[in-house]
């Protein structure tokens, strides 16, 4: 099931934050599912939650509620014009508790995934509280790499293009080589022929969705 929906209150801003919410095909009440927050880039910014459905996690769920034969829920917030995600973290965060309360999800499970504007978001969001994640995976992003440190607990994966001229590589550098010195978990895989998007063949060629889950 597909439902496009809006948060139960508004934000700080003013603004009631739109969202794609996907569930598995026959759900079991008396089970836990995985829930995988993706939070899209500039571009899909707005008030259209259909542009959400270009890339990535709402693209695939959306077409196949259980791509793949995996059993999770997801949920591809929208991001309002001229703002970017560090300014709705409280609002993601509460987005995430309404859905926990709402349906059979694994709160253990929570991963975390996010395109360029939101891999930086990615990374914000699990440096701000890294104990809500089980796994996170920013991509082409970047983030406050002296604050590393907490995120070493997670399994985290990054994935950037070595031609992006939109974000540096060395963003993402940045923020592995703190992880990694703070003893984290962190796989990175550059493409050496991509640049800004990177995405496409990481979701779509990788076991990254799957990794996400299980």
């Amino acid at each position: 099931m597909t439902d496009y929906l809006k948060s139960g209150a508004k934000s700080r801003l003013g603004f009631e934050l739109g969202y794609i919410l996907t569930s598995p095909s026959n759900i079991n009440n008396n089970e836990k599912y995985p829930l995988i927050v993706f939070l899209h880039g500039a571009g899909e910014r707005g008030d259209n939650l259909e542009l959400l459905k270009c890339y990535c996690v709402p693209k695939l769920f959306t077409a196949d509620n259980d791509y793949q034969g995996l059993r999770t829920f997801t949920v591809s917030p929208q991001c309002p014009q001229e703002h970017t995600w560090i300014d709705f973290k409280n609002e993601i965060f509460d987005l995430i508790d309404e859905i926990c309360e709402k349906y059979p999800i694994d709160k253990k499970r929570i991963s975390l995934c996010g395109i360029s504007m939101g891999g930086f978001g990615t990374w914000e969001l699990a440096l701000t509280a890294s104990h809500r994640f089980y796994k996170i995976a920013p991509l082409c992003g970047g983030g406050m790499n002296w604050r590393a440190w907490y995120v070493k607990d997670i399994p985290i994966r990054v994935y950037h293009g070595r031609k992006d001229d939109i974000v540096p590589l060395s963003q993402s550098e940045a923020m592995v080589n703190s992880v990694r010195l703070q003893g984290g978990n962190v796989e990175f895989t550059i493409y050496d022929d991509l640049s800004h998007n990177c995405w496409d063949r990481a979701f779509e060629e990788t076991d990254l969705i799957k990794w996400l889950v299980d």
